[in-house]
């Protein structure tokens, strides 16, 4: 058997308890279909440590997007994405999954499993800040007023202190106000301090951070501010205290950060129809 065929099953606690028969499924098809090793993680700490000894076996996460983004963050880590390719069969309601459906795992636990087994390895784009935090897909700056829900952090955060793992994402507040941020592109200076921004706006697409910076619309009666936009390797993002959030997940307040594209940097697998 081939090493293609050496998994390592990393079951999510919340997955098991929130829909135990998808679990099962998945179990039954991957154990069919491969040599799998099950790791039943209770908690963050276990998770992450049931990644560290995967050894040469190809990891598979089976829970939500929150599973799926701590075991991006922990295996990026380890370096070992750039090599190596992530697996995912998606368990949870429909908000829990969007990331992963919107990334082209399909729906369903058979068919999730079955593309495990079957599927090929997509390279994906990842956006990385000075901090080691990753973001798999949008990162968005609301400007969020100065009343922020307690215990916000950042996916890398929960990460280290391996004790959050498994909370609800922190929904951001209704209530935002304009701020002034300074905001560079390769080093080329895109809106400044003196501009009110109603939001900004970063994602991977193509090889390139694609970004987008909505100025506060005009008070007079006019034609609405055109939102500024620019391609790049590097984003960053300075100014009075703001916070971010990456992916689902809430961090801050910071007053700069930056972030780097990185091209292909993480592999997953998908049906090979989706391209490989």
């Amino acid at each position: 058997m081939s090493a293609h065929d050496q998994l390592l099953v990393v079951i999510d606690p919340v997955a098991r308890r929130s829909d135990g028969e998808s679990v099962r499924i998945a179990k039954d098809v991957l154990l069919g279909g491969s040599e799998a090793k099950i790791c039943l993680p209770e908690g963050p700490e276990d998770f992450a440590r049931a990644l560290a000894r995967r050894g040469s076996r190809r990891p598979v996460v089976v829970g939500d997007d929150r599973a799926l983004l701590r075991a991006v963050a922990l295996l990026y880590r380890d370096r070992w994405l750039g090599n190596g390719a992530l697996s995912l069969v998606p368990v949870g309601p429909g908000p829990a999954v969007a990331l992963a459906h919107a990334l082209g795992v399909p729906s369903g636990a058979v068919a999730a499993a079955r593309t495990v087994l079957d599927g090929s390895v997509r390279r994906l784009d990842l956006l990385v800040d000075e901090s080691d935090g990753v973001v798999v897909g949008d990162l968005t700056i609301p400007v969020a007023g100065s009343k922020h829900p307690a215990g916000a952090g950042s996916l890398w955060q929960s990460c280290r202190s391996l004790v959050r793992g498994l909370v609800r994402p922190v929904p951001m507040p209704s209530a935002v106000r304009p701020h002034r941020l300074r905001v560079e592109v390769d080093g080329v200076v895109l809106a400044d301090l003196d501009r009110e921004l109603e939001s900004v706006t970063v994602r991977a697409v193509g090889g390139r951070a694609e970004v987008v910076v909505q100025p506060v619309p005009p008070v007079r009666p006019g034609p609405a501010a055109e939102p500024l936009t620019a391609k790049a390797l590097t984003v960053t993002v300075s100014g009075p205290d703001f916070r971010y959030r990456a992916d689902i997940m809430v961090t801050g307040p910071v007053r700069t950060r930056t972030w780097t594209l990185q091209a292909g940097a993480w592999g997953l697998t998908l049906p090979s129809s989706a391209g490989g």
